[in-house]
């Protein structure tokens, strides 16, 4: 993750390329599950709107055919007949109970397919962020990722279950209204789609300027996101160094920027709504002014004041739709660029895994090793030749031979030149230099977290790139010096290792890792729910949770990460006492901070800027007096 200070030179993100893609791709993800619930909707929002016109559409009969005659007949002595009345009233009641429960039906509809939605599309987030390669977690702050399944995502579920039912009932009001009016007049139609037109002029100028401030609020916000958990986690260092204050500025700059972003996005967000309102009501008037002069001067033989009534309804509901037309779009400019967001990790490239040779449970038949359907203890390369079809089973021993290996994070910068080295089962393998020689380097390219520019890997005399990814780790145990434990009980954090080990198997292991009597002295043993990735335990404690871990894998070989060079020295001895019972027997890499921890390796690799320039024995090293002698004694050779 990048630090507090890198933050602030990350590069933004482009502006949405292509809107009616991405709404189309975001569109395409609803349909997946959903397509016969928003038909459903639709047919349920057509059905409101149809009921709200015709209720509209009353008013002209009301007046005209009800009222006036009646007032008519009261004004001449006669007696007015009310039933025909209430039975029109009865008729437009009917239609508008069947309204109100359209629109009822739909919401409720709107409502599961927001969330149905919301929960595939971040299940499809996690299960793609869980294939991508280590290296986009280098190159991403945390904080950023996190962004999109908070902000971004909720973006999307404000435009599904809001603005895109809202923007099509607007549309289907906007049609059937403009079809009610011109059937009343086609005079004050022309008044009010004039209206319209400088409705819309307004609204694409003003979500013209606020587009691009949204895509900058988001962006201005995964920042700070980030910002804080960084904060969070660093807490100690902060504290150490009495950062506070510093760290109170930096995140002023980030929150003022974020404060600027949000401003201007929404500065002309809110004054569109009240600037189509006001157009709205002038529109309003135009027309009550127009349609008085139509009536008139034809003496109501044009229009009658029925149809005017009438009319000044439906221009209410004319302008109404456009101005929440205008609303939704700024949502739907803020959900776009969320959703760029979002489909910009699902387009991420998964990690590449052309492998072939899986790793299997063996048992020898008749002297050959052969594959078994049970956990037999004994495990075994099963490589079937692509050429002839022929399967051949290796035993799983450990062996890992490096030939003129070259490596960079990026092919124009080379980090590793030309490295050569071999471990034959049962060894211990150590690496020492100074820090940014390669060390993790070296350990990161035998588990294929990166692939190699040039040369060859072969573990068991296989080449790393045939062996598929996930058995390969799983022949690896590693112990990284920053232990990662989960909320959950102490006893399923060791199970993490191997998800089908018994109870008993767990415990041996804590055993072996010296972390079984301190695990009984919790308050429940191992069902103690470790928190916070273990704050409620020591640096020490963690680290023998983190070999317990290796160790109910059982692995034929391990990659042991500094392991104990964050622990105090009582701490070390036990953790490194139990390391040797992990290691015997076992293939090991060991990075050294620590060079009496590697004294008794069987090879000590010396690396400096990306080569090996020493190998030998402890003593054979300290002979040569080169560097592995500088830095364990101190002393210039």
């Amino acid at each position: 993750m990048a630090g507090p200070h890198g933050r602030r030179n990350m590069q933004p993100r482009p502006k949405v390329k292509d809107p009616k893609k991405t709404f189309k791709r975001l569109f395409g993800v609803i349909l997946e599950k959903y397509t016969i619930h928003l038909i459903a909707v639709f047919v349920c929002i057509i059905v409101s709107v149809l009921a709200n016109v015709q209720g509209t559409m009353f008013i002209q009969k009301l007046i005209d055919d009800y009222i006036i005659p009646m007032v008519q007949t009261v004004t001449a002595g006669g007696v007015a007949d009310f039933t025909p009345l209430l039975l029109a009233i009865t008729r437009v009641a009917a239609f508008y109970l069947v309204g109100a429960a359209a629109t009822y039906a739909y919401s409720r509809i709107m409502v599961y397919v927001t969330q149905g939605t919301m929960l595939n599309l971040r299940r499809r987030i996690f299960e793609h962020m869980e294939s991508l390669p280590v290296k986009y977690f280098d190159t991403h702050p945390h904080g950023d990722i996190m962004s999109v399944y908070t902000n971004d995502v909720d973006t999307l579920r404000q435009m599904i279950s809001q603005s895109m039912p809202q923007m099509f009932s607007s549309l289907i009001t906007i049609v059937s209204v403009l079809v009610s009016m011109v059937m009343l007049s086609i005079p004050l139609t022309l008044v009010s789609v004039g209206m319209v037109f400088v409705m819309m002029f307004a609204t694409k100028t003003i979500a013209s300027k606020s587009g691009k401030f949204f895509l900058a609020q988001q962006q201005d916000l995964g920042k700070e996101n980030g910002y804080i958990e960084e904060m969070m986690k660093g807490q100690k260092v902060v504290k150490v160094f009495n950062h506070e204050k510093k760290s109170v500025e930096e995140f002023k700059e980030l929150n003022e920027k974020l404060f600027h972003s949000s401003y201007n996005a929404n500065k002309f967000a809110n004054i569109l709504m009240p600037v189509n309102a006001q157009l709205g009501n002038v529109s309003y008037v135009l027309c009550a002014i127009t349609g008085c002069l139509l009536f008139v001067i034809s003496g109501g033989a044009w229009i009658t004041v029925g149809r005017i009534v009438s009319f000044l309804s439906f221009n209410k509901s004319f302008s109404q739709p456009i101005n929440q037309l205008s609303q939704q779009i700024n949502s739907i400019v803020m959900a776009l660029a969320g959703a760029e967001r979002v489909f910009e990790l699902l387009d991420e490239e998964s990690e590449q895994d052309n492998g072939y040779v899986t790793l299997v449970n063996a048992e020898k038949k008749d002297g050959r090793l052969c594959e078994s359907d049970k956990r037999t203890g004994v495990w075994a390369w099963k490589h079937v030749h692509q050429a002839t079809g022929e399967v051949e089973y290796k035993p799983l021993e450990g062996a890992l031979v490096m030939d003129d290996v070259d490596f960079g994070y990026t092919d124009d910068k080379i980090v590793l030149h030309n490295i050569d080295l071999y471990a034959k089962p049962g060894q211990k393998i150590a690496f020492v230099g100074s820090t940014g020689a390669g060390k993790t380097t070296i350990t990161n390219l035998i588990n294929r977290f990166y692939d190699i520019q040039d040369g060859k890997i072969r573990y068991d005399g296989i080449n790393i790139n045939k062996i598929k990814k996930s058995d390969l780790r799983r022949s690896l145990g590693i112990v990284l010096q920053e232990t990662s434990l989960f909320s959950d009980t102490i006893m399923e954090n060791i199970r993490y290792g191997r998800l089908d080990a018994t109870d008993e198997e767990v415990i041996a292991a804590a055993k072996l890792a010296n972390a079984d009597s301190f695990i009984r002295q919790l308050p429940n043993g191992y069902q103690t729910v470790i928190k916070a990735d273990g704050g409620n335990l020591s640096q020490g404690q963690r680290q023998m949770l983190a070999i317990a871990r290796a160790a109910v894998a059982d692995p034929p070989a391990l990659i042991l990460d500094e392991a104990t060079s964050s622990i105090d020295t009582r701490t070390e001895k036990m953790v490194q006492e139990s390391m040797d019972k992990l290691m015997k027997g076992r293939t090991t890499f060991v990075i050294a901070h620590r060079l009496s921890t590697v004294k008794n390796s069987d090879c000590i690799i010396v690396l400096e800027k990306g080569r090996i320039i020493e190998r030998g024995t402890h003593d054979q090293l300290l002979e040569q007096k080169g560097k592995y002698y500088q830095l364990y004694t101190g002393k210039a050779s």
